[in-house]
């Protein structure tokens, strides 16, 4: 039943694709970043559906009216030089054979990403890109949380099977970078309804965050709390809120949990840490001696026999962005990844700053607020985390793009409104001249 619903929707979606590439776009947005056949168990496990989202999407997009270049910002161009320099590195690397599938999963994703700058460009574009992506990671958060409810939080969370995120540490970081998404949408709602609904999503993805039991994962939602509490208008209540609700989650949990969370003052005493200091370690070292990087696996055991501190714990992963990418890519390939994220970090706080004189532009700056705080939960948690080619933090960045060039080309003064049946309306997306009330987390900075 799940294997026909799940083709089913998707079979309607790309019909629909090829005359609406848009629709194409947030098809790949939801299989890739929800997975929703591999909580199937017949023939859609395995079925090449994000294939055929592409596919559709490129057919659509060489018969699309309206297309823009991609290169709408600083972001987008060392994204591309990012991506060609990977490329290059995994033919130079020690072995592109059996390194191509995981090349060969990066680029699909990172084209994807191309098209989708290339084809959105609305303000409805950028809502229903915000939304997809959100609510497919919020609604996993929504029943991992109800399980860590029912379960008195004594099982580990996963992620969907066979994806970025199946582990319960890039899942909890997944949820992490989802909530200050979901913040910016209820910003923009109307409807009380819809914004208590979305506070309970949102309290459930940080409870299913807290019951993966990652490490990671609990320091980048601390590191985010912080964050939008200095952000916050209302310091002395917005903390508060924070206190009750974090002392209220940490009591719940189990003292397995608890006696987890404590090994990272006792880092050194933990063999887990070990082999992140033994990959960490080996990935410095060899961006000396590999200049442009060896390839997407540096987990070789000639590699950990000659480099590593620790040669008799094997071959462990990094288990950090950062030092994915300098073991992969070399420093080269590191310089590029970081510029990705201090320019979309500037060009949102640009967007901040500007669009807060624009009544009609107010939720662009609501959005690049909350996408710093969720870029924030990816850099802070990522330093413990192997998700350099994660899609998500990449939409984030688009968003980022996407809201100041339509803000740079003054959209709201072209863009007219069609009446829409209440089935085609996207929540938060507003007539011309309106905005939404200003609730989101503002301080401009210089």
């Amino acid at each position: 039943m799940r294997d026909i619903l799940v083709v089913s929707i998707v079979a309607v979606l790309a019909l629909i694709a090829l005359r609406r590439p848009t629709v194409g776009v947030m098809l790949w947005v939801w299989l890739s970043l929800m997975n929703p056949h591999r909580y199937a168990y017949g023939f859609a496990y395995d079925a090449p559906l994000s294939a055929v989202a592409a596919i559709v999407t490129f057919i659509g997009l060489l018969i699309a009216v309206q297309k823009d270049s991609p290169f709408k910002g600083a972001p987008v161009v060392l994204f591309v030089l990012f991506t060609l320099w990977v490329t290059l590195s995994w033919r130079m690397g020690l072995s592109p054979a059996s390194d191509y599938l995981q090349w060969n999963k990066v680029i699909k994703i990172n084209v994807m990403l191309l098209t989708a700058l290339i084809l959105l460009r609305t303000k409805e574009h950028i809502f229903l890109l915000v939304w997809v992506c959100a609510l497919s990671l919020a609604l996993l958060g929504a029943k991992g949380g109800v399980f860590t409810i029912i379960s008195g939080g004594g099982y580990k969370v996963w992620g969907p099977p066979e994806t970025f995120i199946e582990d319960n540490n890039e899942f909890a970081l997944a949820l992490v970078m989802t909530i200050p998404l979901l913040r910016f949408l209820q910003t923009q709602l109307h409807s009380a309804r819809g914004r208590h609904v979305l506070t309970a999503i949102m309290v459930l993805c940080a409870v299913s965050a807290i019951g993966s039991h990652s490490r990671g994962g609990l320091l980048a939602i601390i590191a985010m709390a912080l964050v939008m509490w200095w952000r916050g208008r209302n310091k002395l209540m917005s903390g508060l809120v924070i206190v009750v609700v974090g002392v209220l989650l940490v009591s719940f949990m189990p003292d397995n949990w608890t006696e987890r969370m404590g090994t990272i003052q006792t880092y050194d005493e933990d063999q887990s840490a070990k082999g992140r200091f033994s990959a960490w370690w080996v990935s410095w070292r060899l961006a000396f001696d590999y200049p442009f990087g060896v390839g997407f696996n540096i987990a070789r055991p000639e590699l950990f026999e000659r480099y590593s501190p620790y040669p008799e714990l094997g071959t462990p992963v990094a288990h950090s962005i950062y030092f994915q990418v300098l073991g992969h890519h070399g420093f080269i390939g590191l310089f590029l990844f970081l510029g990705v994220w201090v320019t979309t970090w500037f060009l949102a706080q640009r967007l901040r700053s500007d669009a807060m004189q624009i009544p009609e532009a107010r939720w662009c700056g609501d959005l690049a607020a909350m996408c710093q705080v969720s870029l924030v939960g990816y850099l802070v948690g990522g330093a413990f985390l192997s998700l350099a080619y994660f899609d998500l933090p990449y939409y984030v960045m688009a968003a980022v793009v996407l809201a100041r060039h339509w803000v740079h080309r003054r959209a709201w003064t072209t863009e007219v409104d069609r009446p829409r049946s209440r089935w085609l309306r996207i929540p938060g997306v507003r007539s011309s001249g309106a905005h939404a009330p200003v609730t989101a987390l503002r301080n401009p900075q210089p």
